[in-house]
């Protein structure tokens, strides 16, 4: 285990399907030296806890506790918030806004009495209204609140363009940006394979990502969380190994590009909004956001994106 593994500490608030497996993520790829599950049903977060101890033999060493008080998060380095209602077969993100910013508020505060340091990472959807909800319950600069954002959304694309193109997923850049939702934008503009631009790549003399293509692509992008969930009730695995890395990112200061949801300001006329779009990640937090400049259209695009998140964090007197 690293030295900067060895001194840090996640806390992850919400022991369902969502928090428990960014844990065991965070367990298996060693990257805090201090797990913490805080949830308030006492019975299930403490089993979540066995049941990570009980495979100890099979992973790097970690200390794993859990508990139905907040103190267990005293002193995390990152409190992740998964905790919320559940989006449950084709309702949308913005459907569980409320009841979630409620719960922020209420949460948030006493978070930071025993973790005052910490980064606040909030996963909980409509994340980019969360997000926006943490920033204001908490009062700390917004390079500390980071949305989980469009970070999986992201995968996803660079997935199904892999596919598509018959290459390895690393070779693939490409980003999904504005709210993780609905209004979702891919970044096709700045997309590439290797150092073809998606739009440029050919097989066997043809053009494989034409409009069609790509449209296609996004759709599905936009449309997997759903088919997940009406399949098995929950997406967790692969927001699992997102949060993981990105937890790892920011907790051995990689200093990575990823599309995270932050404040907003003054981006193509963009501004005070917390959405994603690529910032520079590491210890400090959210930092830049990369000197991108996407096509006309997907500006346009953002700035819908932008104000569909802006209308209902004013619907919630945000």
């Amino acid at each position: 285990m690293s030295q900067l593994t060895a001194t840090r500490k996640v806390a992850i608030v919400g022991a369902g399907a969502v928090g428990s497996t960014i844990a065991y993520a965070c367990q298996i790829h060693a990257v805090a030296s201090t797990i913490a599950l805080y949830d308030i049903d006492f019975a299930k977060v403490n089993a979540q806890v066995l049941d990570l101890r009980h495979g100890s033999m099979f992973a790097p060493p970690v200390t794993i506790v859990g508990g139905d008080r907040v103190a267990v998060c005293a002193d995390a380095d990152v409190v992740v918030i998964t905790a919320g209602a559940r989006q449950r077969p084709g309702q949308s993100r913005m459907a569980l806004a409320g009841r979630n910013v409620a719960l922020c508020h209420e949460l948030v505060p006493r978070l930071l009495e025993v973790a005052p340091e910490a980064i606040l990472l909030p996963v909980t959807n409509p994340v980019d209204v969360i997000t926006t909800a943490v920033l204001e319950a908490s009062g700390l600069p917004a390079h500390r609140v980071i949305g989980s954002g469009t970070v999986l959304d992201s995968s996803r694309l660079r997935a199904l363009i892999s596919e598509r193109a018959g290459v390895g997923v690393p070779s693939v850049r490409a980003y999904i940006a504005g709210e993780h939702g609905d209004s979702a934008v891919p970044l096709w503009s700045g997309a590439y394979i290797g150092s073809v631009p998606v739009s440029d790549w050919v097989a066997g003399g043809v053009r494989v990502f034409t409009d069609q293509v790509r449209g296609d692509i996004a759709r599905a992008v936009t449309a997997a969380a759903y088919e997940v969930i009406a399949g098995k009730g929950a997406t967790n695995y692969a927001i699992g190994l997102a949060m993981a890395h990105l937890l790892e990112v920011i907790l051995r200061d990689q200093r990575l590009i990823l599309p995270v949801s932050s404040l907003v300001e003054d981006f193509h006329g963009i501004t005070g909004t917390c959405m994603s779009l690529p910032r520079l990640v590491g210890r400090a937090g959210a930092g830049a956001v990369e000197p991108v400049v996407p096509a006309p259209e997907e500006i346009e695009q953002l700035r819908c994106s932008a104000a569909q998140i802006t209308k209902a964090c004013r619907d919630l007197r945000l």
